[in-house]
């Protein structure tokens, strides 16, 4: 068979995957029909949840082994040599020689997929020995090498000797990407590779992949939550919606016209850097059966705000007194000591920053990983001490505050962290999550008060009362970071610390909770701090923008002035690496 004249590498007729537990059973992939030609890159996209994951990891025969798992179809493979194999049915110590060697696979985390007590070149060099044993140990370390050097690694021997923990996400990537590619193989599955990345190492990694897809020829299956990193790798694109593959068409075609409800709300729900709006458009919207189906531009339209209602809050939030003021302040972790244990030199986390907060602001701060986002936020709300400078937080000093005099105030800020699930205690219901900080604080001041506070905080944030006897594994990541969300708001804080707190959901998940962050700004009126690597999130959310690099703000001002006149060129680079539809 030929898709557009290209032989066909991939041919997925009718498949379908469910799980049982006990009387229960999901169907995780529905009846899923799906074709990838020679040389064409796919882009699989859907929420999470919708069997991407899963029909990757099928493909590739990884959940034969896994408990309650039935699967049905046929899936058939078709080698550089016309060779055409049915995987479903080939013996397992078959498969074992076909993975890795003729269809690779890049994982979503790779701190996870590399082995932490193996340096990264022993693990590549592994993959390479098991599907070449005739290259001797000099021959498969070149070739070792030489794949370093394909996955443009800096300083390939230093990479070569590094372990995992050593290196960045985007380098460990490059590694998982390295090990994938060692053998040729003729079709790369590319799970999530870039979700938890930065904008600008998630657009060398697209080019990357864009790059040595061409170069050797090989077919590639890219999947991802959003159809904006979608555009940049894929030349035709298959949408998934509970478990069903909703529309396929050709990348530009369906960006222009898309034919299903759900692909249009996809599209919508992306924070726009052209326009400011009121809210995001969620998926909701488009799959509703009580409105007219409607086109992504009719949407926008709708919800677009006039400027006249941002200057007018802007005019109402600046004319009042800051609540936070920071002034030369220095964070830096000492890296060499003396033999007498003293420090001699130091990494400049935060060096010489200063700003301002306003009451009901959203100040963003955006920069890459490394630049010391998370090291100010953390040093603000007094997490970490600084080494110089102050923290003016109402009139209070906090860098000069000892622990005693600052545990009162304590509950007058509040944080959110970017794992929702790591922040919640896994063997505490999340209503006691919720209760706990104002039981130690004693607001309001009865049980009974608390307990409605509470039910009142879950209401806030969509979610139901009769949930807080659920424990956080019983949610959705969305929903573990409204429960985050509502413990953060329990004691009425004045200001709050969002550390990257969207960045690793759904673009779908991501509009709903930033929509949600406006509403209760609007509601509860807080100041906050907004750290994100992600800066048309920031450009919609926040009311300023600072941007960070090497522990310096190189600059900072209204959001349309940033991106549309940024003054620094490092500032031009985030913009230029976000995927625009």
């Amino acid at each position: 068979m030929q898709i557009g004249g290209k032989n066909t590498v991939l041919e997925i007729k009718n498949l379908s995957v469910s799980f049982h537990s006990g009387p229960e059973s999901v169907t995780a992939v529905n009846q899923l029909s799906l074709s990838i030609g020679q040389g064409e890159s796919i882009g699989l996209v859907g929420e999470s949840g919708s069997g991407k994951s899963v029909t990757a990891l099928s493909i590739m025969r990884l959940l034969d082994n896994a408990p309650s798992h039935a699967a049905t179809g046929v899936i058939e493979f078709t080698d550089s040599e016309g060779q055409t194999t049915d995987l479903r049915s080939l013996p397992e110590k078959e498969m074992r020689l076909l993975r890795g060697s003729r269809i690779g696979m890049v994982f979503q985390e790779p701190m996870t997929s590399l082995n932490p007590v193996f340096r990264c070149g022993h693990q590549i060099l592994e993959a390479v020995r098991r599907h070449h044993p005739e290259l001797s140990a000099t021959a498969a370390k070149a070739r070792v090498m030489e794949l370093l050097e394909q996955v443009k690694l800096p300083e390939p021997e230093r990479a070569y000797s590094a372990w995992p923990h050593q290196l960045s996400g985007g380098q460990k990537q490059r590694i998982m990407i390295a090990m994938a590619i060692s053998c040729n193989p003729d079709l790369l599955i590319a799970d999530e590779p870039t979700t938890a990345l930065d904008v600008t190492v998630q657009q060398d990694i697209l080019h990357l992949l864009r790059h040595l897809q061409r170069t050797r020829g090989m077919s590639l299956l890219f999947i991802s939550h959003d159809l904006g990193v979608i555009s940049k790798v894929a030349d035709r694109v298959a949408v998934m919606y509970r478990g069903r593959l909703v529309e396929v068409q050709p990348t530009p075609n369906l960006f222009a016209t898309p034919s299903h409800p759900y692909t249009r709300g996809l599209l919508a729900c992306r924070p726009p850097l052209q326009r400011v709006l009121s809210r995001l458009p969620v998926v909701e919207d488009f799959l509703s059966t009580q409105n007219p189906p409607q086109s992504v531009e009719n949407r926008l339209a709708e919800l677009s705000l006039p400027k006249e209602v941002v200057l007018n809050r802007r005019e109402r939030i600046y004319k009042t007194p800051p609540i936070i003021q920071v002034d030369s302040l220095n964070s830096w972790f000492p890296t060499k000591s003396n033999f007498l244990g003293r420090p001699t030199a130091y990494l400049k986390a935060v060096h010489n920053v200063s700003f301002d907060i306003h009451p009901g602001e959203m100040l963003g701060l955006v920069g890459e990983s490394g630049c010391g986002k998370t090291t100010l936020g953390r040093t603000l709300v007094r997490l970490r001490d600084p080494l110089s400078g102050t923290i003016l937080f109402d009139g209070h000093d906090l860098t000069a505050m000892p622990a005693d005099q600052l545990r009162p105030l304590r509950r007058r800020f509040q944080i959110v962290f970017q794992d929702p699930f790591a922040s919640l205690n896994p063997r505490m219901p999340i209503g006691k999550a919720i209760l706990e900080p104002m039981e130690v604080h004693g607001i309001p001041s009865t049980p009974t008060l608390r307990k409605a506070r509470v039910s009142e905080l879950l209401e806030a944030v969509g979610l139901h009362p009769d949930h807080i006897h659920r424990y956080p594994h019983e949610f959705s990541g969305g929903q573990r970071q409204r429960i985050c969300i509502a413990r953060a708001l329990a004691l009425s804080p004045e200001f709050i610390l969002f550390d990257e707190s969207v960045s690793a959901l759904d673009v779908s998940v991501q509009a709903q909770v930033l929509n949600l962050l406006l509403d209760l700004r609007d509601r509860y009126n807080f100041s906050c701090l907004f750290i994100s690597h992600d800066l048309s999130v920031v450009k919609f959310l926040c009311d300023r923008i600072m941007v960070m690099k090497d522990g310096a703000i190189l600059e900072s001002g209204w959001p349309e002035d940033i991106y549309e006149h940024p003054t620094h060129e490092y500032t031009r680079q985030l913009i230029a690496a976000i995927p625009v539809i």
